[in-house]
């Protein structure tokens, strides 16, 4: 089956997004590849967002826009339930924000790159997005990053915005399989930690494949400036970094039976490192191999699990 036959499913969650919507879809109906069917989980929208989306059922010549309601508990949740739902079946399936505005090639460019791959295999591919404001002017782009995606840097990082994703239909199931047993922080930082730990292959596109708005409420979603970057780091010392990565390795203790033996050994030593004396949790840190995307980063790290807030 050539890629241009593939079908792919792009999972979007709406939340009173009326606003920006229209020019998404735009975006995606301009995409490259052929067949794409549209699922859309709204949750809860009292702007209007809900007709948008009818209004373009009509106009959607790439497959399908199928209109589901979701369970109002969050964004984690609305996504939560489209990777869940059974309903749902294509060769690959993209996830998507309802404001950002995607580039011509963003499905295409990743299908190309799995082709070389047994589908057996999950697979994921992502990229770094551009920054824009809220009236499409860009402002700036994500960090470029240069070391490989793994398990070992998925412990302490999400590498990637879900809005960049693709996965293959191996590595929609099993993102599926963890996501039955449990819930997530965010489902792009879960997708990486998953596919990666099971031993799928991630590849991370240094091209920014898809404009990103960045809102007041969320202005440090995008890292693409010092004062987010530096807000990150506030977390990481607060603790709120610490607590994400409970509830990651909690999601992950009752998937264990998915994980390869080289992730499930830098797990526990990664999980130990967070007891004990200093000397205890540096050694189990080192050991564990774990490591973020750059120095300041990988030095940041250490710093917090000296000082007990990881």
């Amino acid at each position: 089956m050539g890629k241009t036959d593939l079908r792919i499913a792009v999972l979007m969650g709406t939340k009173d997004g009326a606003a920006f919507i229209d020019e998404q879809m735009q975006s995606l109906l301009a995409q490259s590849h052929p067949l794409v069917d549209l699922w859309i989980s709204d949750d809860g929208s009292a702007d209007g967002t809900t007709a948008i989306v009818e209004a373009w059922k009509p106009r959607w010549t790439k497959g399908r826009i199928t209109l589901v309601e979701g369970p109002r508990q969050g964004f984690a949740a609305n996504f939560r339930s489209m990777i869940l739902d059974p309903r749902i079946e294509a060769d690959c399936y993209a996830f998507s924000d309802q404001d950002d505005v995607w580039e011509p090639d963003r499905l295409a460019s990743a299908l190309g790159w799995m082709q070389a791959f047994d589908a057996d295999i999950p697979l994921m591919a992502c990229s770094r997005t551009a920054t824009m404001t809220e009236t499409g002017s860009l402002v700036g782009h994500s960090p470029l990053f240069g070391r490989p995606p793994s398990f070992r840097n998925a412990l302490v990082q999400s590498i990637a915005g879900g809005n960049t994703m693709l996965l293959n239909r191996a590595a929609r199931d099993l993102l599926a399989r963890a996501c039955a047993r449990t819930g997530f922080v965010s489902h792009d930082w879960w997708t990486y930690l998953v596919v990666t730990g099971a031993g799928g292959v991630v590849r991370y596109d240094p091209r920014p494949l898809v404009r990103y708005r960045q809102h007041a409420a969320n202005l440090v979603g995008a890292n693409a400036s010092w004062p987010a970057r530096l807000s990150r780091l506030g977390r990481l010392f607060k603790g709120q970094f610490a607590d994400w990565t409970d509830l990651n390795l909690a999601g992950l203790a009752v998937n264990r039976d998915l994980l390869t033996l080289d992730a499930l050994a830098c797990l526990d030593l990664f999980a130990n490192g967070r007891q004990g004396t200093l000397f205890q949790r540096l050694g189990a840190l080192r050991q564990s191999g774990v490591y973020r995307q750059t120095l300041a980063g990988t030095l940041g790290l250490y710093l917090a699990f000296v000082l007990g807030r990881i």
